[in-house]
């Protein structure tokens, strides 16, 4: 027994001849929660709100990738919401040339948020500052069709006539931008149906 003690004494204190490997650590290759998978533009974007921040032209590259359709962190409010602090953050710090695409993601942000008149009012910042960006006008037209079935369906059909007009006006200029685009050659009331799922 005195034996027994003396040896698991001497193993306490590095006396043993045993060697002792410490469990390895496991977070770093553990999958991230069910349902919460984080590509690395989503790191990024944490590592923007907590750090120094990251230049215009990052934000908007950033920005555009994360919502482009097809890309499930758009639809992740979160992470959404920690966009729209970051170009806000990064609109007070930029250049003229710079914040037409900061403006332009924070209305199309507010766009999918269903914030319609900040939305708008993003959009045409952004417009102003640069007329020539197919995107921003795309979701001109479709603000305006939104308002134009908005305004349709309270009876208003003269208001309603205006605001598809200026839609249709919007998306032609999408697709004198960008012509090849196939988004911009559909009707701006099919593209607006089939988000509202209809």
């Amino acid at each position: 027994m005195l034996l027994l003690a003396l040896a698991s004494l001497a193993g306490m204190f590095g006396c043993s001849s045993k060697t002792v490997i410490p469990p390895a650590d496991t977070s770093a290759s553990r999958p991230p929660p069910q349902g919460r998978a984080e590509n690395p533009d989503q790191a990024r974007l944490k590592d923007a709100l907590v750090g120094p921040g990251l230049p215009a032209p990052e934000v908007v590259d950033l920005s555009d990738r994360l919502l482009a359709d097809g890309n499930p962190a758009r639809h992740d409010q979160e992470t959404m919401a920690r966009l729209e602090l970051v170009l806000l953050k990064t609109i007070k710090g930029s250049d003229k040339a710079q914040s037409s695409g900061l403006w332009r993601n924070l209305g199309i942000i507010h766009y999918h948020q269903k914030k319609y008149s900040q939305a708008r009012q993003e959009l045409q910042a952004a417009n102003e500052l640069n007329p020539r960006v197919a995107r921003t006008h795309f979701f001109l037209a479709c603000l305006f069709a939104h308002q134009g079935a908005i305004f349709d369906k309270k009876g208003k059909k003269k208001v309603s006539r205006q605001q598809y007009k200026r839609a249709s006006i919007e998306m032609d200029q999408a697709r004198k931008l960008e012509p090849g685009n196939a988004l911009y050659r559909q009707d701006i009331k099919q593209v607006i149906a089939q988000e509202n799922g209809q």
